[in-house]
Formats: structure tokens, sequence, C-alpha cells
């Protein structure tokens, strides 16, 4: 068995795609995988599983699509590659606070292009780019981010779900004692 992070893209932001996390938990636990827990109301959920990450976000995407109508993307990473994440934070080791760190896991299909938006457009924020992972800097918060929003993630090829630091190492913690 292997432990799994799932990252629910939209749901309960802004009173819209709402899905209660016991819903998300039992619907979890439909698809067979068992140690189910949930991570505040964003859409996260450890689990494990004896399936591959590819499979495990088709069948749970599937499954809360048949559930609740909700058309989500999944991403899914071991606990072995959020503890990566966890590791590999640039901003970490340049002293930033660390509530102001941010991480966008990127879906499996996106295609980067940060070289192509020059960092002043977006300064003060930054990001650096480590595998499939964006890391994100944001000194005056996400809501007043030139980078963070949706339009300028798109614009660098970062489409996938985003995650603050304190929720990024609270997910690899509650992995990592899944085993």
């Amino acid at each position: 068995m292997t432990a799994y992070v799932a990252l629910l893209r939209g749901v309960n932001v802004g009173g819209h795609r709402k899905l209660p996390m016991a819903t998300l938990r039992a619907v979890a636990s439909g698809c067979g995988f068992r140690d189910v827990a949930t991570y505040i109301q964003s859409g996260n959920v450890v689990f494990t599983a004896s399936l591959s990450a590819a499979k495990v976000a088709s069948r749970l995407h599937g499954a809360i699509f048949a559930e609740t109508d909700i058309d989500t993307q999944v991403v899914v990473r071991t606990a072995a590659n959020l503890a990566a994440v966890v590791a590999q934070n640039p901003f970490l080791a340049r002293g930033a606070d660390e509530k102001l760190l941010h991480v966008t896991f990127l879906y499996a299909d996106a295609m980067p292009t940060v070289d192509a938006v020059d960092p002043s457009v977006y300064a003060p924020d930054a990001l650096e780019l480590v595998g499939a992972h964006a890391y994100l800097h944001t000194p005056n918060g996400m809501g007043r981010s030139k980078l963070a929003n949706d339009a300028m993630l798109r614009k660098l090829g970062l489409t996938g779900t985003t995650r603050n630091w304190r929720t990024c190492t609270t997910l690899a913690e509650m992995a990592a004692s899944l085993g």
C-alpha cells in the first residue's frame, strides 16, 4: 500500500462547488482507499491505496463526479513526493517567512513557460519551478499578489492547484504517518 495525498482544485472556494469533507472521505473510502483522512475544507485527502497515482486520480475524480456532479481536477502525490516538496522549497533557504509561501502542484499536462514572462511583471512576488511544483513567495500576501491569480498562472503555464505552506507541511506529516 502506498500513502497518497489528493488535492482537489476549486472546491469550497467562495461558496461554490461545495464538497463537505465527510462526503469526500466517504467517496475516497468507496473507491477502496484505506486510512482516509481530510485536512481543512479545501479538498485535501490523505489515504493509502494499492493503485498507481494515475489510477488513484482517475478513480477519485470519477467517484466525486458520480456522487456530487462536481467535475474537479485531482492532483495526486505520494507521501515521498510530498516529503520532497517540503524539503526542496528554495525560499526557505533564503529565510522567507513561511506564512508567505505557497506551492502550486502542477497538473500532469502542465507546460510551464516561466521564462516567457519577465519576473518584474509580478514583482515583488517570486517563483521557482522545481519539477512538477511551482514555489511561490508572495511578500505582500496572496490577496495582493500579482503572481497568484489564475490569469498570471496560466500565462506562466502553471496550471494546477495551489496550497499554502502550512497545508503542505501538514499534509506531508499526515501522509508520512501512514507509512
